[in-house]
């Protein structure tokens, strides 16, 4: 199964780890237990270093692609702080103190803002956050760019 469209080799390790490490550590959090919904989790990035990088962060993968789900769970079955959901973003019941993205339609998440949790994270386009900073009921810190140059950014904000 193709879980990234990325092949191996130093780009999928740029793409993919030092990206999600890079917005672990810009991530706004204001102490150190919280609880992380890494929404369209995929092949589980930013999640997953995420969870490596903050071990007293609570860390929950949602996938709506049952295979996914299970390369998801037999992954991550050492990691303590990882639960994985097997479901749609439209019918989670799962909260937590912050949601985080990449790769998913931004809109989609930020119809679920306040309902998933309070604070949000994307790791987007900046063509993608013009389209939806303005649209949205979010309090939106100043974007942060990625230093790979190819016009990412993270963003993160806060539900109004």
């Amino acid at each position: 199964m193709n879980l990234t469209t990325v092949r191996p080799g130093p780009e999928m390790v740029i793409r993919h780890y030092c990206e999600s490490l890079f917005f672990g550590v810009h991530l706004p959090a204001s102490h150190n237990d919280i609880s992380v919904l890494d929404l369209g989790s995929g092949a589980g990035f930013p999640g997953v270093p995420l969870a490596v990088q903050k071990p007293s962060w609570q860390v929950i993968l949602v996938e709506a692609s049952q295979r996914k789900a299970v390369f998801l769970r037999e992954s991550t079955r050492h990691l303590h702080n990882v639960r994985v959901l097997a479901e749609r973003l439209e019918n989670l019941a799962e909260t937590a103190d912050w949601a985080v993205a990449r790769a998913v339609e931004p809109l989609l998440i930020l119809s679920n803002i306040p309902r998933l949790a309070p604070n949000v994270g994307l790791m987007l386009t900046e063509r993608d956050f013009s389209l939806v900073h303005t649209k949205s009921h979010i309090a939106w810190e100043d974007p942060v760019r990625l230093p790979w140059g190819d016009r990412k950014i993270c963003v993160f904000g806060c539900s109004t």
